[in-house]
């Protein structure tokens, strides 16, 4: 993991105390609520249905264990609304169309498809103290709000991936820190996202970003990036067009400035549905194009430019060499993968979890874990204050003291022993962390929806839990194979219906909850095929046919594939409309019902 210099620490602390200064005037009535929210909103803090939220930002994903327990001191400590407060909000969630609304719960985490983490119910008087925890062991909420560039996401296996040609994480650092506080993008047209991979399966979704980065290698071993801008989800999902097939990495800062500054420059600011740099590509497709390597030229000639030195590349680097892990003698890794296999065939739960969370590192002897906090009764992304210090141990005990967060909203071990792997797996059922569904239909990716959020259209977490609890037989799951599903709760796509194999997004239709489904979305990664967005299922369904949708379609999968074949591939032989009519029959069948 990068290790924060004194600089660094010592930044991160002033703009706590800032922070401080600025809540104490506003609490004072100093400061106005409209002159406080810019300075707030820079720092992570919104204000959400009920109350305000915060949103700290994990660069590429990494977090150490003290990290960790920070956050879940966090949770424990300060996601504690009043009872008055849970009392009000709990009166608003009425059952949708005969669907249970989930308890509204408090003292947790949830962390994000961004791989942030975000807490929904600290009260705003005790922000600052908050911000002090975070700035004690490096983190933050700057930029995770605002116009700006965001946190910069990447592989949750960036530098132990077996398909990876560069490890993706130094150079992440290095844009973290070229984009932070950047004087010229601090009030872009709208935010600005961008994702990084190294490997060569997509699993940072890089093409439904603003900018997305592919590290590779050319016929000589250089190392370059292929570029892609104008990806985004939202009311007009659009995947990234390549810009640049390959540009020498240590030029990667100055084609970014020059594409963010002609963004800068041609973005809208009138319309905020058409502010993202997607429409202006769309729009102006090659004369963009242009004048973007035309300013990346003219930067270069100019002598003011970023081309980054082999030097700080080096410094940056050497903060992400492998952490001291004891690892299995190379003499002794068969006689510890025959231990498993005995224990597989004994153990048919053990044995799917290897098979599902549990996957292969460039280091032999080690494997990457994933923690999955899929389960009923909890709501996709969440995390208990209890989980996370769990997760903090079982990160010291068995993974170096590292955890990643991952776009599936899981926590990941990646310094497992091959030989630890049956106790880690022992600690993890203990935990509620174990369940064999990763990358299955219940493995799902939910935003919080208009149970917390006051952007969103209609409630997520509902329609995910009545799914979660129509699918937990776990030989359906496994006879189903991998299948993603991705539920938002407004047009703003938090849950990247988009990119599901199966869509939901709630829609508001004359003041009631209903849901849109799209069907064959990818994210770009192997199982999903070249990224796209999911096509709708005609209009939309009321809450109480989601399920019976699914189910339907999920029916037609089973009725449809040939042996060993995936929900993508069967959807893409057998066409979208045999799996829309059964889809739309479902909404017959319950309208019946009813």
């Amino acid at each position: 993991m990068y290790q924060y210099t004194a600089f660094d620490s010592e930044f991160v602390k002033a703009r706590a105390a800032q922070y401080r200064d600025q809540l104490s005037r506003n609490l004072a009535g100093k400061l106005a609520d409209d002159d406080f929210r810019p300075l707030r909103l820079q720092n992570g803090w919104y204000i959400q249905r009920y109350a305000p939220m915060l949103r700290v930002a994990v660069p590429y994903g990494e977090l150490n264990s003290a990290q960790l327990r920070v956050l879940a001191q966090i949770a424990r400590d300060y996601d504690t609304p009043s009872a008055e407060l849970i009392e009000r909000a709990q009166s608003t969630q009425d059952k949708i169309g005969g669907i249970e609304a989930p308890k509204l719960t408090t003292n947790y985490g949830h962390f994000t498809t961004r791989q942030n983490v975000q807490f929904n119910w600290i009260p705003l008087d005790k922000s600052a103290d908050v911000m002090d925890l975070l700035a004690s062991v490096n983190l933050h909420g700057i930029q995770t709000s605002g116009n700006c560039i965001r946190n910069i996401t990447s592989d949750e296996r960036a530098g132990i991936a077996v398909d990876e040609d560069v490890d993706p994480r130094p150079y992440a650092e290095v844009l973290r820190q070229w984009s932070t506080l950047h004087p010229e993008f601090a009030y872009l047209p709208r935010k600005f996202k961008i994702a990084i991979t190294g490997a060569a399966e997509d699993r940072a979704a890089i093409e439904w970003h603003d900018i997305g980065l592919r590290l590779l290698r050319d016929d000589e071993g250089n190392v370059g990036f292929k570029i892609y801008v104008g990806g985004g989800m939202g009311r007009t999902p659009i995947t990234g067009t390549v810009i640049r097939e390959f540009l020498p990495w240590n030029q990667i800062i100055n084609y970014l400035e020059a594409v963010v500054r002609v963004y800068n420059g041609w973005g809208r600011r009138d319309n905020i549905y058409k502010a993202r740099i997607k429409i202006l590509v769309k729009a102006e497709g090659q004369r963009y194009f242009d004048e973007v390597n035309e300013e990346f030229d003219r930067i270069l000639e100019s002598g003011a430019h970023h081309t980054i030195p082999q030097s700080e590349l080096d410094r940056v680097s050497a903060c992400f060499v492998s952490p001291p892990v004891d690892v299995v003698p190379e003499e002794a890794q068969e006689k510890a993968e025959q231990a498993l296999l005995a224990q597989a065939r004994a153990d048919k739960e053990f044995t799917r979890w290897l098979q599902q969370n549990v996957t292969s590192h460039q280091n032999p002897g080690l494997r990457v874990v994933t923690l999955s906090f899929k389960r009923l009764g909890q709501a996709p992304g969440d995390a208990t204050a209890d989980q996370l210090a769990t997760a903090a141990d079982l990160a010291d005990q068995f993974s170096a003291g590292e955890v990643r967060v991952n776009h599936d909203q899981n926590l990941v071990l990646p310094w497992v022993r091959i030989d630890q792997l049956a106790d880690l797996y022992q600690a993890a059922k203990a935990a509620g962390f174990a369940r064999a569904n990763v990358h299955l239909l219940t493995d799902m990716i939910a935003c919080p929806g208009g149970d917390y959020c006051a952007l969103a259209n209609a409630r997520s977490l509902p329609i995910a839990a009545a799914i979660t609890e129509r699918y937990q037989d776990l030989d359906e799951l496994f006879d189903l194979g991998e299948i993603d599903l991705h539920i938002s709760g407004c047009i703003n796509s938090c849950g990247h219906h988009h990119s599901g194999h199966i869509g939901i997004l709630g829609v508001d239709k004359d003041g009631q909850e209903w849901y849109q489904v799209t069907l064959g979305g990818s994210d770009g990664s192997y199982l999903s095929g070249p990224a796209k967005a999911g096509k709708v299922v005609g209009p939309s369904f009321a809450a109480a046919e989601v399920v019976d949708v699914v189910e339907a379609v999920l029916d037609t999968y089973r009725d449809k594939r040939e042996a060993h074949e995936t929900f993508a591939r069967t959807l893409n032989r057998v066409g979208f409309d045999v799996f829309k009519a059964a889809a739309n029959s479902a909404r017959n069948t319950t309208a019946r019902a009813a």
